[in-house]
């Protein structure tokens, strides 16, 4: 035993802890030695009572007596329920009162007892068909003891339970028990075994686990539910969860519109409303990212597609509108809807038609677009609401033309209704007003607003602001390059640096406005040149070469004094490729740029971290190496690298290209290694044969000698031919062999 608590870290030289170690040696041989079953039990009662403070002496003595206990004494409940009980304590690292009372005790005692216990899968296996005991005593302890096994030994355990014949099978009986304690604790065991274990997710799943799970929650009170709620909620995304199988099963069970009942509020202003507790704020919280786990951008696109299209047809897209639109919801569950919201119309026309046509109610009513927009630009809103309107904004917009064409509508003079508020009015205020994060995320809306588009970024031009009284109106293009070159905050520059870069890319019209303005191009030469500043400022330089780049990239040479070859001659003489391509890669090499990448949501904590936008790095990433080319020309070398200016889709058909080239010369090589052993067993077979026949012939010889004086003329003159007649054959095999040597030598 002095060994286990050396190894085990349990203190040594105490005198009460030797007297306590010597009763749990007494308890111990009682156990293992008494043939009343009475006496074994109160053995075993006792232990377990000293099992929870005294865990190292216990866990040390006792483990093997108690497994020897659970095979021969299953009969006895009690004893039973007694052994259970003792080793929970002996794993749980819950208690802190043996800590506190004896000193220091290693951290990860019970997982060290775990791994003992699983080491033998048979106990395991032992544990598991006490599940199959109705007896209280039994089978809680055992639903206790396995969650605790779990959660010291996972990837362990789950290996094993999954082997064990019906193993998932009966922990998911459990599940259906009447007994809530018992049936509240299989919800917690189901948690820790199907977390991060894709064929145990879908075992259960297959189990009838979703209609169970949801029969609980409706029981529970739904999102007015407890902890038993949460519990639930939180096993239905581990089920689902980056988990395919599982998530369509959900749809085609038509579970979807199972969770529709849960986010339906009183639509009755009068009705008292029980309020939004912490759990009910938790609950609601989990049902809403549940919601997103189907229909995730991360998530195959026909999985997503045929997601949203039952959450439309259900009702449920509805029901999460009006908690948009709801009064009185909290704003930690406000910005979750509406993330939620985003992703269940992104990039599906009828989601984001319905969406469009949401009215808030407020005197007059407004479309919900423009009151979201409304809390984006005010900055006095918390900021994490305003990255989610934003994300819902895109998620309209995405693969949306038609929604497109009306945000821009509304920016132009023609529709505009001076006595509303539109969208454009919005953003257009946002872009200009004098919060920096207010210009960035107003910027990224117009972005997502032509993106892909040409026609929106041509009818973009039409835009006209009105200045200080008496002056002329300005186009936005103009405003946008005037606010760029009077400086000002990083979030500022940045955002208006990627709505002109995504406006004039595949749009010479917007270019040639942009070269129109002589002081543009002066300003982004200074800015390109400039050595001087932190990171920040690097930022800005690449993006300002980036944009130059990209004016010369889609130049038709309307204007004659900022061409294509002029610019490309400022670049290369007044920047010089080096710098220039240096400014350019240091972008996408940006910490914040690699971020932003990663996917459309703005998942940020903090108003510092926004810089990119993920749309604009997509048109980085498919111009950057164009941009490169065009300037320095095909092939050409800067920095060590070498400049392509092929996209994505030429790049993949060059791969192509030389995979297939490999693969020939592979065949080619298996073709002629297949030759060369063909020919080589030729080689030996003729060199046997030339080999007989000069036997053949030297057997002949000798036959001519010993038999010349008694062969008939005639038996000679024909031994004489048939001799001739081998010489020639033997003459012809040897020229064959030689040629095939030549040819092999040639190939």
């Amino acid at each position: 035993m002095d060994y286990f608590r050396k190894v085990l870290g349990g203190p040594q030289g105490d005198v009460h802890s030797s007297s306590t170690a010597e009763t749990i040696e007494r308890l111990c041989e009682r156990v293992s030695s008494s043939t009343l079953l009475d006496d074994r039990r109160d053995a075993v009662r006792a232990l377990k009572a000293l099992s929870k403070k005294f865990r190292l002496e216990v866990g040390t003595q006792a483990m093997h007596i108690l497994l020897n206990v659970l095979q021969q004494d299953r009969s006895d409940t009690e004893i039973i329920g007694y052994t259970l009980d003792t080793l929970y304590h002996v794993m749980s690292n819950e208690s802190a009162e043996e800590d506190d009372s004896r000193g220091q005790v290693s951290s990860d005692l019970g997982a060290q007892f775990t791994e003992i216990f699983i080491k033998r899968h048979e106990n395991v296996s032992l544990l598991m068909s006490f599940l199959d005991d109705y007896d209280f005593h039994v089978r809680w302890p055992t639903v206790k003891l396995l969650t605790v096994m779990l959660t010291n030994k996972q990837k362990d355990l789950q290996d094993i339970i999954l082997v064990v014949p019906m193993g998932v099978s009966r922990l998911m009986d459990v599940l259906s028990d009447s007994r809530e304690i018992i049936r509240n604790d299989a919800l917690l065991l189901l948690n820790q075994l199907t977390r991060g274990h894709a064929n145990i997710q879908k075992i259960v799943a297959f189990e009838n686990a979703f209609e169970r799970i949801i029969e609980i929650v409706r029981e529970e009170g739904g999102s007015d539910g407890g902890i038993v709620v949460e519990d639930c909620l939180l096993l239905l995304q581990n089920l689902l969860r980056n988990n395919v199988s599982n998530q369509n099963f959900f749809k085609e069970g038509s579970y979807i519109q199972k969770l529709k009942p849960f986010f339906h509020l009183d639509d009755d202003p009068q009705a008292k409303h029980p309020g939004w507790s912490a759990q009910k704020v938790t609950n609601m919280h989990l049902m809403l990212q549940l919601v997103r786990t189907l229909v995730s951008p991360n998530n195959p696109q026909n999985q997503t597609v045929a997601c949203q299209r039952v959450m439309n047809h259900c009702g449920l897209l509805q029901d999460l509108c009006s908690i948009l639109m709801a009064s009185g919801v909290p704003a930690d569950v406000l910005t979750e809807t509406i993330n939620t919201v985003s992703e269940v119309i992104r990039g599906n026309h009828q989601n984001q038609e319905h969406f469009a046509s949401v009215l808030a109610p407020s005197v007059p009513p407004r479309p919900a677009i423009v009151v979201l927009l409304m809390s984006m630009v005010n900055e006095k809103q918390p900021f994490v609401l305003r990255c989610a309107v934003l994300y819902c904004f895109q998620s309209f917009l995405y693969k949306n033309e038609v929604g497109q064409s009306q945000i821009i509508q509304t920016l132009l003079p023609t529709t505009a209704d001076a006595n509303s508020i539109t969208a454009g009015q919005l953003l257009c205020g946002g872009l200009f007003s004098a919060d920096p994060l207010s210009n960035w995320y107003a910027a990224v809306a117009l972005l997502h607003a032509i993106v892909e588009n040409p026609t929106q970024k041509e009818q973009l031009l039409r835009v006209q602001l009105a200045t200080s009284l008496g002056n002329p109106p300005v186009s936005l293009l103009q405003q946008c390059c005037n606010m760029l070159s009077q400086g000002g905050k990083l979030q500022t520059r940045i955002g208006l640096l990627m709505i002109l870069c995504g406006w004039l890319a595949d749009c010479p019209l917007a270019v040639s406005h942009f070269l129109n303005t002589a002081a543009n191009v002066p300003f982004l030469i200074s800015q390109i040149s400039s050595s001087e500043g932190d990171e920040q400022e690097t930022i800005i330089h690449g993006l300002c070469a980036f944009l130059l780049g990209v004016c010369m990239l889609y130049n038709d040479d309307r204007n004659e004094a900022f061409s294509k070859s002029s610019l490309k001659q400022i670049i290369q003489n007044r920047i010089g490729l080096e710098s220039f391509s240096d400014k350019l890669i240091q972008v996408a090499q940006n910490e914040n740029y690699t971020r932003a990448a990663k996917k459309p949501h703005l998942n940020y904590k903090h108003p510092s971290e926004i810089v990119f936008d993920y749309e604009f790095t997509r048109l980085f990433k498919s111009l950057e190496n164009e941009i490169l080319k065009a300037v320095s020309g095909k092939g050409s070398r800067i920095n060590g690298r070498k400049v392509s200016g092929t996209s994505s889709e030429e790049y993949k058909h060059l791969l192509k290209e030389q995979e297939d080239t490999v693969f020939s010369l592979r065949q080619r090589v298996e073709e002629l290694q297949a030759h060369n052993f063909t020919a080589d067993k030729t080689i030996s077979d003729l060199r046997g044969q030339v080999q007989l026949l000069k036997d053949q012939n030297a057997l002949l010889k000798a036959q001519k000698v010993t038999k010349s004086i008694t062969v008939s003329p005639a038996v000679t003159s024909a031994s004489g031919e048939e001799l001739e007649s081998l010489r020639r054959e033997v003459e012809n095999l040897r020229l064959q062999l030689h040629d095939r040597d030549v040819r092999l030598l040639a190939s």
